[in-house]
């Protein structure tokens, strides 16, 4: 457990790799006359409550990159299984840091705003472990689609569950409820991250795809911080010209 009293210090870190299925070398691609990588850094960097922003990688290519635009740089191993085992490798040479929030590469059109609320909920509880986030499902047909991630939650704000299925089913829509979409952003506390990533994963989620799901099985709660936030990331080529268009819209050059 952490130190009481002892004062929140929350870091912002992008895991980035070189390696994906669908998208090989996704953190440099050109968007908007910025590599996408740029775009998160440089949004992340406007957060008001993080005292430390780096970027987390086993490349040398993204590390220059990272580099060039001034973006502190921790290299980390190649072996592993996911941006959350990244991170907290990452940690190992910020003692002071008592939490991270991950912020997912292939944002560029995420709100600072978001960010600094998650880290003001960890830095406000010194009993919280982890927390994420969710918004409004406005288009139904989301809720079948197994890209998009659900979650439902408890009259507290705490996770029940998620799920790449619908999520709950519908057989009838109750007045007033709207199911939420999971927005990909964690939060943790720097001993329960640690904790996390010695579980081995978990049954469910190796049957969903969802790591969350291990802090799920191993008895943990994870807040959900709710938002309007609809903000899509880069998962492919052919989405390019649709960010663009939107990064523009929002003031990007």
């Amino acid at each position: 457990m952490p130190v009481e009293g002892a004062t929140a210090q929350v870091a912002g870190i992008i895991p980035a790799r070189w390696g994906s299925s669908r998208f090989p070398g996704k953190p440099l691609h050109p968007l908007a006359g910025k590599t996408l990588l740029r775009h998160v850094y440089e949004r992340v960097s406007a957060c008001e409550q993080l005292a430390l922003v780096l970027v987390a990688t086993d490349d040398e290519r993204i590390a220059r990159e990272a580099n060039s635009f001034g973006a502190l740089v921790e290299m980390t191993s190649s072996e592993h299984p996911s941006g959350t085992d990244r991170i907290a490798e990452a940690l190992q040479n910020h003692p002071d840091i008592t939490h991270a929030i991950n912020i997912q590469g292939d944002e560029p059109l995420i709100e600072p705003s978001l960010v600094d609320s998650f880290a003001a909920a960890l830095a406000a509880d010194n009993d919280l472990p982890m927390i994420t986030a969710a918004s409004p499902i406005v288009d139904l047909a989301q809720l079948t689609d197994p890209n998009i991630v659900k979650v439902v939650i408890d009259h507290d704000g705490w996770a029940l569950y998620f799920s790449r299925s619908a999520l709950p089913h519908l057989r009838t829509q109750p007045e007033g409820f709207t199911p939420l979409r999971h927005i990909g952003l964690y939060g943790y506390r720097r001993d329960f991250l640690q904790q996390f990533v010695a579980w081995p994963p978990s049954s469910l989620e190796q049957a969903e795809h969802l790591e969350q799901l291990r802090a799920l099985e191993n008895g943990t709660r994870i807040r959900v911080l709710l938002t309007d936030d609809h903000s899509i990331g880069l998962d492919t080529p052919e989405q390019v010209p649709q960010l663009e268009a939107l990064l523009a819209a929002n003031g990007s050059p």
